[in-house]
């Protein structure tokens, strides 16, 4: 598996002061989007999620969020070595993701850029 890098998850109270001070900490301008009913802005190497405590109570569970060349080679190679994957792959505004809990009980989204083909 290839992983391409790590992006910081954060749950906050208040998006748009958070988003400011990522936007002027890093000099990157966020991406923002809805998923679920929680906002969130991607800021360089920060997800930013605010949202309905139930919602965020369960996002806070995942450590970060690891960027793969391929979420079916992540699938694989997670669990041929112990790891549980307990959603997806499902698609994304993006491409794909799933989540996994490896076998020290750490969570982890791993996320690749491959849109899925409508067909």
């Amino acid at each position: 598996m290839e992983i391409l890098g790590t992006t910081l998850r954060i749950c906050v109270d208040d998006l748009e002061t958070s988003v400011a001070f990522y936007e002027r900490l890093t000099g990157s301008p966020a991406l923002r989007f809805e998923r679920g009913g929680v906002s969130v802005a991607a800021v360089s190497c920060f997800l930013l999620m605010s949202g309905p405590a139930e919602e965020i109570e369960v996002l806070r569970k995942v450590t970060a969020t690891i960027a793969v060349k391929d979420v079916d080679e992540a699938f694989a190679a997670l669990t041929a070595v112990g790891a549980q994957v307990v959603a997806g792959p499902v698609p994304t505004p993006a491409g794909r993701n799933l989540i996994a809990v490896h076998p020290d009980g750490s969570v982890f989204e791993y996320v690749d850029r491959n849109p899925v083909q409508s067909g």
